[in-house]
C-alpha cells in the first residue's frame, strides 16, 4: 500500500514536472512565434519606409528636373527673343559642331577666365579665332546677353571684335578675333617681364594705356547706349599683333538707357583690387560710368609699377604696400620715383604723366574722377598741364554724376 502510495506520488510529480515543460515549451514556441511577427514587421516596415524615401526622393528629383527645365525653357525662349529682337545682324551664328570643328573638339587652350575656357580655332577662311565655351551659371544667361549685347553692336580699334556665336540649348559659345600677343596681364608684371623687370619701354606703355582710354571712351560716349563695363583689369585687356590694346570680356558689363549715369545694381561686380569704392559701400556714391574710370586707374598704377598694387611676400612689413600710397608720397616731396626701365628725360616725363592720370582716376569720390574723354585730353596734353590730385580720401558723396 506504502509502495502503491509513492508510486502514484511519483506518477502525479512526474505529470507534474511533464505539464510544466510542455507549458515552457510552449511559452517559447510563442516566444518564438512572437519574435517572428515582430522581426517580420520591422522589415515590412523598414522596407515601406525605405521605399517612401526612394519614392519621395524620385519625386523631388523629378520635380527638381522639371523646374531646371522649365528654367532652361524660359531662359532659352528669354535669350532666342532677344537674338531676334536686339541681336547684331553681322554676327554670324554658328551649330555647336561648327564649333567643334574649328577648335578641333576643343584642341589648344588659350586661358579660362570666370564664365568659361577660351580655345583656339579657325574659320573657314582661314582665319584664327578665339572661342569662348561659356559654362553654366546661376545668371540665367546674363553673361551670354551681355556679352553680344555691348560688344556685338560695338565697333572700335580698342574693343575686341565678336565674329559670331552659338546658341545651342545649353551649349554657348562666342567667338572672337585671335589676339595672337593674349592678355596684358603676362606682360606687365615683374614675375613674367622678361628684360630689366618690363617687357615694355616707356613710350609703348603710353600707347597701350592710351588705347585702352580710348576704347573706354568709345563704350562710355562713342555708342547709342552706355556701355558700362564694370571688370577692367589686366587680364581682360588684350594685344594684338602689334600690341594694339583691345577690352574684351563683357559678361559683366551694363548697358545704360539713353545716357543715364547712374545705374542699379544688385551684388558686387569687378574684381578684387580693381573695383570702385561705391560698388562695395554705396555711402560713397551711385554706381555709374566713373566705376570704369577707377578700375582703369588702378590698371595704369599697376602698369607704372610693373607690380601689383598689394603684393604679398615673405616679409610682411616690407612686401605689403599699398602701391598708390607710395606714389603719392614721392610726388608730395617731388621725389625721383626711380622705376625700372627709365633711360631719358622722355621717360620721366610719360612716368610722371601716367602717375598723375591713374592718381585722377582713382579719387575715393566718384566726382573727383575725370570722365573717359577727359582721361583722353590728359594723356595727349603735356605733363606741365597737370596738377597734382588730392590725395584720395575715405569719404565720399552719394551725388549725382555728369
Amino acid at each position: 500500500m506504502e509502495e502503491r502510495r509513492k508510486s502514484i506520488k511519483k506518477n502525479n510529480r512526474s505529470m507534474k514536472e511533464e505539464g510544466k515543460r510542455k507549458t515552457e515549451t510552449k511559452r517559447y514556441i510563442n516566444m518564438k512565434d512572437d519574435n517572428k511577427k515582430l522581426k517580420t514587421w520591422i522589415w515590412i516596415w523598414t522596407g515601406a519606409t525605405v521605399a517612401s524615401l526612394v519614392v519621395l526622393l524620385i519625386i523631388f528629383y523629378c520635380l527638381k528636373k522639371r523646374l531646371y527645365w522649365k528654367k532652361k525653357t524660359e531662359e532659352s525662349e528669354r535669350i532666342e527673343a532677344f537674338l531676334i529682337n536686339y541681336g547684331p545682324m553681322a554676327v554670324n551664328r554658328y551649330k555647336y559642331k561648327q564649333v567643334k570643328k574649328m577648335t578641333e573638339s576643343f584642341k589648344e587652350k588659350l586661358g579660362q577666365g570666370g564664365y568659361g575656357c577660351v580655345f583656339k580655332g579657325k574659320l573657314l577662311d582661314g582665319r584664327h579665332v578665339a572661342v569662348k565655351i561659356l559654362k553654366e551659371s546661376k545668371s540665367n544667361g546674363e553673361e551670354f546677353i551681355n556679352e553680344v549685347a555691348s560688344i556685338g553692336r560695338t565697333s572700335h580699334i580698342n574693343n575686341v571684335t565678336l565674329l559670331g556665336f552659338c546658341f545651342e540649348g545649353s551649349k554657348r559659345a562666342l567667338i572672337y578675333e585671335f589676339m595672337s600677343n593674349g592678355s596684358l596681364e603676362k606682360h606687365i608684371f615683374k614675375n613674367n617681364s622678361s628684360t630689366n623687370n618690363r617687357e615694355f619701354g616707356w613710350e609703348k606703355l603710353y600707347e597701350i594705356t592710351l588705347g585702352i582710354a580710348r576704347g573706354l571712351e568709345y563704350l562710355h560716349r562713342g555708342c547709342n547706349t552706355r556701355i558700362l563695363h564694370l571688370d577692367i583689369k589686366p587680364h581682360n585687356i588684350l594685344l594684338d599683333e602689334q600690341f594694339c590694346p583691345k577690352i574684351s570680356d563683357f559678361g559683366l558689363a551694363k548697358t545704360c538707357p539713353g545716357r543715364e549715369s547712374i545705374i542699379s545694381m544688385t551684388g558686387m561686380r569687378g574684381t578684387i583690387g580693381y573695383i570702385a569704392p561705391e560698388i562695395f559701400c554705396r555711402n560713397f556714391g551711385g554706381i555709374s560710368y566713373k566705376s570704369d574710370v577707377y578700375s582703369y586707374g588702378m590698371l595704369v598704377v599697376e602698369m607704372v609699377g610693373a607690380r601689383k598694387n598689394i603684393c604679398i611676400g615673405v616679409d610682411h612689413k616690407s612686401s605689403e604696400i599699398y602701391f598708390p600710397d607710395w606714389i603719392y608720397k614721392h610726388l608730395e616731396f617731388d621725389e625721383e620715383f626711380k622705376l625700372s626701365g627709365i633711360e631719358n628725360e622722355e621717360d620721366k616725363k610719360i612716368a610722371k604723366k601716367l602717375i598723375l592720370v591713374s592718381l585722377w582716376c582713382i579719387q575715393t569720390n566718384p566726382l573727383k574722377r575725370p570722365p573717359m574723354d577727359r582721361v583722353v585730353d590728359m594723356l595727349v596734353g603735356s605733363v606741365e598741364s597737370l596738377a597734382i590730385p588730392p590725395m584720395p580720401s575715405i569719404s565720399g558723396s552719394p551725388t549725382e554724376q555728369n
